[in-house]
Formats: C-alpha cells, sequence, structure tokens
C-alpha cells in the first residue's frame, strides 16, 4: 500500500462547524464523519479495513487492541467520507482504559452517521452497556458482525428480528466484516444521511495520523500475533528515530512494558523472539511504505506505565 497518511490535519469543532456552512447547495458533494462504536472484538477495525480497501488499522483476535481514535478517509468525486474507527468500549481499570474511553466521547460529539459494531454470537446484553453509554442522537445502523460463523439464516434472521425490536430508532443490518457480507449495503446507508458539504480534507488523504504512528502500530500488531496472555496488554510501541534515506527508511523503536519478566519473553532465548518480531515487523511495514526498510527494536521496562499520565502523555495517549 502505498503510504498517503502522512498529512497531519486536525478538524476542531469550529472549523467543522464552518466547512458545514460553506457547502454549495447547488452541488450534490457530500462530506461528513462516519464514527465507528461498539464493544471489544466487535469486528470494528476489520470493517474499517473493508470499507477502505486496504490493510489500513490493525487487527487482532484480542480485545482492545484498538487504543486511538483513527481516522480513514474514503474520497470520490461526489463524496468524501471521513471514517473512525473507536476503541472498544469498557468499563476502565487504568489510566490507559480511561483515556481510551474519552476518544470515544469525542467521536460522538462530531458524527454525522454512527456505525455500531456487534459480534452476532455474543449477548444482547453486551450492546446495552454501549447503548447506554453513547445516547447517540444521529442516523445509525446497527452492524450485526460475523454472521459467517451462523450456518443457519433462519437464525440469523431471528437474531435481526430481535435487534430492531429491541432497538428501534436503529437500522439493523446483518454483515460479515471478513467475508465483506453485505458492507456495500453500509455505504448506501451513510450516503443516504450524509449532509451536503465540501471535503474536509485534501483528495490525496487518508488519515489524520502521520506515518510513524502507523509504523508503531503495525509493530503493535505483530506483537499482539506473536505473543500470548497479558503481553499485547502491557505493551506500548514508541518510534524513537525514522529516517528516510533514498534505498531505505531506518527505523529505531522501543518496546515499552511494565515487568522485567515480560521484557524477557520479549527478547526471548538469545534474542530469539524479538528476532523473529523483528522479521514479521519489517515484513509488514515494508508492505505499507512499499519501500525497504532497516528496522531495530529495542525493550524498555516502565513499571505500571497504563496508570502513570506523564508516561501516557509521552506515549501518545492524550485523551
Amino acid at each position: 500500500m502505498r503510504v498517503r497518511a502522512c498529512r497531519s490535519i486536525r478538524i476542531t469543532k469550529p472549523i467543522l462547524d464552518y466547512l458545514r456552512g460553506m457547502a454549495d447547495t447547488t452541488a450534490a458533494h457530500k462530506a461528513g464523519f462516519v464514527n465507528i462504536f461498539g464493544p471489544p472484538n466487535a469486528g470494528k477495525s476489520t470493517l474499517l479495513n473493508a470499507l477502505l480497501g486496504e490493510h489500513f488499522v490493525i487487527t487482532s483476535h484480542k480485545v482492545q487492541t484498538t487504543r486511538h481514535r483513527i481516522l480513514g478517509i474514503l474520497t470520490e468525486p461526489d463524496y468524501q467520507i471521513v471514517f473512525s474507527d473507536t476503541p472498544g468500549i469498557i468499563e476502565p481499570k487504568y489510566k490507559l482504559h480511561h483515556r481510551m474511553m474519552l476518544q470515544v466521547k469525542s467521536a460522538l460529539e462530531d458524527a454525522d452517521v454512527a456505525l455500531i459494531m456487534h459480534d452476532i454470537t455474543e449477548p444482547i446484553e453486551e450492546l446495552e452497556v454501549v447503548d447506554k453509554m453513547l445516547k447517540l442522537k444521529v442516523p445509525t445502523v446497527l452492524l450485526l458482525n460475523k454472521t459467517d460463523l451462523i450456518k443457519d439464516k433462519k437464525e440469523i434472521a431471528e437474531k435481526v428480528k430481535l435487534y430492531a425490536e429491541k432497538f428501534p430508532n436503529w437500522e439493523v443490518l446483518p454483515i460479515s466484516a471478513q467475508k465483506k457480507t453485505n458492507t456495500d449495503k453500509i455505504l448506501a446507508f451513510v450516503l443516504a444521511h450524509l449532509p451536503e458539504a465540501l471535503p474536509y480534507y485534501p483528495e490525496d488523504s487518508m488519515s489524520d495520523r502521520p506515518v510513524r504512528f502507523f509504523v508503531s502500530e503495525l509493530i503493535r500488531e505483530q506483537i499482539y500475533n506473536l505473543f500470548h496472555e497479558e503481553i499485547p496488554y502491557h505493551a506500548a510501541v514508541i518510534i524513537q528515530s525514522y529516517e528516510e534515506k533514498e534505498s531505505l527508511n531506518v527505523i529505531k523503536a522501543e518496546i515499552i512494558v511494565s515487568r522485567e519478566t515480560q521484557k524477557g519473553i520479549i527478547v526471548g532465548k538469545a534474542g530469539s523472539m524479538i528476532k523473529q518480531l523483528g522479521i514479521n515487523s519489517r515484513k509488514t511495514i515494508e508492505e505499507f511504505l512499499q519501500k525497504k526498510v532497516h528496522l531495530e527494536l529495542f525493550v524498555k521496562v516502565r513499571p505500571k506505565w497504563r496508570d502513570n499520565d506523564s508516561y501516557l502523555r509521552e506515549y501518545g495517549y492524550n485523551g
């Protein structure tokens, strides 16, 4: 994927209102913010990748993979949709979790359309917690995801009816983000409710995040893939240096963990695990950048970093 995510443009509320007011009512161009909400592991990031047609945000079967609000921009001649992937809604246990939930709340403020993701195989009570927190007042579609896990179509229809009765203010659509089943209908719903407006971002932009952010996320994705149990949840990745050369990019990154034992697991016997992590990460980064990469990884222990305001700010978790 050729990177087009290096523009870092923040749209504040006053600017957002101004741009909306500038919309040419004689034109049919539409633009707006479509924010994706839901519990952990519902498939929000997989959906965003499917809608954008790129491996844009990291995914994992483990919960709490997404920690930041990440914008993904889809621009066509007649419309621009600014999708927003948000962290899964949880009951906070650490300051890190609190900051993640602040990003969810910030996404509520600028939403023109809301997409709520729910794993169709999970209990309906999980979604009631989401509904109570969000209190959405914009056009909303409930996406019952992972229908590919249910073979009986009658069962899917029964679940759709159940959710439609429970949440009468929402449209209900069964989908499979993994298989891209019914994802075309999501776009139709969005465009039907998107306001007329000028584009918010240049047409070649894909995100408001810089390339360094995506590189750190790709390394973190490989930590989720390679390690199990508590390691991914205690790990953060910080890009210490990023040097673009003619033939390759030289990247140095730190992996932050909470305990020495976790550092030992990541390093592995005679450095075997961190070597494999480096190989896997370099491959995905090169695919993302479409360029050769020299990657150096280091591991640093910072006890209780998830509850330390200074560390959280340093690592980019600003709420």
